[in-house]
């Protein structure tokens, strides 16, 4: 399943600071059935033994930074213990995800009706792959600023989306990165985008943008949370004869109150 996972986004294609790949446990063990979600806890191992999952793939690695020792320090630790007392692998997809064509962005394209999409700025090149850290297309119609927030809002399933002041120009042109994107908001806005949507935004940078682009902050979790349906496709081309689920703990540390 690794070797599937790699090859639909080659590790290659993570940014420098990141550790996807393999997490925690062994990738020659048959298994039993795979846990699919976002981020990896205590909850998700639990949630894996329940269902008698031996594979868990994440998007966010559990393994961020170097472990100095293995103990119950912090959650982290916990959670890789608990994996590795249940026999669990443990395998995340994170930049390189976000970065491989019809990956994180594509979903998130795919789950507004954008048609006409191709990567933000100028594309990266591994051997005779192109990748990107984000995408620009357009939607199926022009639509009212307005009108492109509560689309937001109904497809990403969130209650607010944090903007700029509302464009009063159609929006047809839109650009996108999941989780922490705004890097790219100067990218989007070279391009002529009408719209910029990520997952988080510090607060100055949502300043000196008025009637340029429409800013549309909809949270790092749920930005990414169709991830899983990508794992699941790639997983079922593959001819995977366990079970597959998508996880019912959410992960998302942050609540709205």
């Amino acid at each position: 399943m690794l070797a599937a996972l790699e090859q639909f986004a080659p590790l290659p294609l993570q940014e420098s600071y990141d550790n996807a790949g393999l997490q925690v446990g062994l990738t020659d063990v048959e298994v039993s059935g795979a846990l699919l979600c976002l981020d990896v806890n205590e909850q998700i191992i639990d949630e894996a033994i329940a269902k008698g999952c031996n594979l868990v793939i994440a998007h966010h690695p559990l393994i961020f930074h170097k472990l100095s020792c293995v103990s119950d320090f912090d959650y982290v630790q916990r959670t890789v213990m608990k994996a590795l007392k249940h026999e669990i692998t443990i395998i995340a997809m994170h930049t390189n995800l976000d970065n491989a064509q019809d990956g994180v962005n594509y979903k998130m394209a795919e789950k507004i009706g954008m048609h006409d999409v191709c990567f933000l700025g100028q594309s990266r090149k591994y051997e005779d792959i192109s990748f990107g850290s984000g995408i620009i297309g357009n939607l199926p119609n022009p639509m009212t600023a307005k009108e492109f927030i509560n689309l937001l809002k109904d497809v990403f399933k969130v209650e607010c989306v944090q903007c700029n002041q509302l464009l009063k120009r159609n929006i047809e042109k839109v650009a996108l990165c999941g989780g922490a994107g705004s890097f790219l908001l100067d990218d989007a806005i070279a391009a002529g985008a009408d719209a910029f949507i990520t997952g988080e935004m510090h607060y100055h940078e949502y300043f000196g943008h008025e009637q340029q682009i429409q800013i549309a902050v909809i949270g790092h979790y749920q930005s990414e949370q169709y991830t899983t349906e990508i794992f699941k496709a790639i997983l079922e081309r593959e001819g995977c004869d366990f079970p597959c689920y998508f996880a019912d703990t959410n992960t998302n540390p942050i609540l709205y109150l």
